[in-house]
């Protein structure tokens, strides 16, 4: 099951997991996904095997491990991919992870992270960089600047390589909400995040 938003007849795609505490329907899922989407582009929201079970059950489990959710990633976009179509994968958290390790091993148009995890939360020095550095594709990050999974003054001590744009959600949590002395809204936030993303992804060449 899936959910879709935006044109089935574009020429642009983004198939868009979930992050690891909140199926495809979360208010930032549906949020982000109408944003990006429109007569030129195409979201695809999906949710991993455990997610699924989630919904069927109605009972909380774990996150799969990597190579099942690479796995489902697979499959995925050999349903979705074309010749025809430009094809980025992304997504919230872990999904921008899965989508940043598959594209280590996988060709595709661009990857896009929302909040990627680079380091679990109270552990700066457990880094996960290796599906950002040892990647191809172009690669969109976008981070909240008090990220808990990694904040803007720790992001400005290292070097990504140049195929990866990393850009900043105003005060901005993991999940792009800001506090209120900050003086913008979660709804800018989210609304200038999906205008970067759309950006991006027509700005894709096979």
């Amino acid at each position: 099951m899936v959910r879709i938003d935006g044109n089935p007849e574009a020429e642009h795609w983004l198939l868009l997991g979930h992050g690891s505490g909140a199926g495809m329907d979360h208010p930032f899922m549906a949020t982000m996904a109408g944003a990006i989407a429109g007569d030129d582009l195409c979201v695809v929201r999906y949710e991993f095997p455990y997610m699924q079970t989630i919904r069927a059950t109605n009972r909380r489990r774990p996150p799969d491990r990597m190579p099942r959710l690479l796995e489902a990633l697979d499959q995925l976009v050999a349903q979705y991919r074309r010749h025809d179509r430009i094809l980025a994968v992304g997504g919230k958290s872990l999904g921008g992870r899965v989508s940043a390790t598959w594209a280590m091993d996988h060709p595709v148009d661009g990857v896009i992270a929302l909040g990627y995890p680079f380091h679990p939360v109270g552990k700066p020095d457990n880094w996960r960089l290796e599906p950002l550095t040892l990647g191809q594709a172009p690669t969109l990050v976008l981070q909240g600047e008090r990220d808990s999974f990694g904040n803007r003054s720790e992001l400005e001590a290292i070097t990504l390589p140049a195929h990866v744009c990393l850009d900043y959600v105003t005060d901005g949590d993991h999940g792009f909400k800001p506090r209120k002395a900050s003086g913008v809204t979660e709804e800018v936030n989210l609304q200038r995040a999906a205008a970067t993303c759309r950006a991006f992804i027509l700005g894709l060449k096979r």
